[in-house]
């Protein structure tokens, strides 16, 4: 579970952040924080993994309170205003979303803040060993929440590409590409032009095949290197 927290002096905008947040099972809202110092007390006694955060706030700054916390937590700034982006990512922040935003492109920073093998802490003594393990997934007009252990490869599909994971599998609008710069290389190795695999679900490994559970994989000349990795 990941705890969030809004700081914002817009009514509406923490309507829209939260009804956004609890179309994702996994969020849950620890406090409305209407300006900064109701922020700064809070986190003062309590931890949170994620906080969505607005620029142009009375008393104090958005950014002026983020110098001020010692260890933030991942920040998504909500702002109407553009040109404060580059400040934004030198304090670095996780994602800079502009007033509107739609669900598509708040998923998408979200998705940044907790997938890619980036560490999630729920405290501080967990901070550096914390690993998220899911990635939401869209298929069939609907966000599919999927632990990233459970998949077993991803295969090209022309257009589309082929999750398959340990009980059933996923078909998703993009490129192989596309759904790799998802993928933690922490988590998957591409070993053919079609066919991006995770090390931790291969059974054996024979002449230019793998063999995951009852798949048999090929391995591109292109891609013997990654595979010859595994094996050192």
């Amino acid at each position: 579970m990941i705890k969030y927290l809004i700081v914002d002096d817009e009514h509406m905008a923490h309507d829209i952040v939260k009804g956004y947040c609890d179309m994702l099972p996994h969020m849950q809202l620890m406090k409305h924080c209407y300006d900064a110092l109701d922020a700064l007390d809070y986190l003062r006694e309590n931890t949170v993994d994620l906080m969505f955060l607005d620029l142009n706030m009375p008393k104090l700054k958005g950014f002026d309170f983020l110098k001020t916390l010692p260890n933030p937590p991942k920040v998504i700034v909500t702002t109407a205003y553009k040109e404060h982006a580059l400040e934004g990512y030198e304090l670095e922040i996780t994602d800079y979303l502009l007033k509107p935003f739609s669900f598509e492109r708040f998923l998408r920073a979200v998705n940044k803040a907790t997938q890619l093998g980036e560490s999630i802490p729920s405290n501080k003594q967990d901070r550096d060993n914390a690993k998220t393990e899911h990635i939401f997934l869209y298929s069939d007009k609907k966000h599919i929440q999927v632990n990233l252990k459970d998949i077993q490869f991803v295969e090209a599909a022309g257009n589309y590409s082929k999750v398959v994971m340990t009980e059933s599998s996923v078909l998703i609008r993009g490129k192989i590409s596309d759904m790799l710069e998802k993928l933690s290389s922490e988590y998957f190795i591409q070993v053919h032009k079609s066919f991006a695999v995770a090390p931790r679900h291969i059974d054996k490994i024979e002449g230019n095949r793998l063999f995951i559970a009852d798949h048999i994989i090929p391995i591109g000349k292109s891609f013997k290197t990654n595979v010859i990795q595994l094996l050192k």
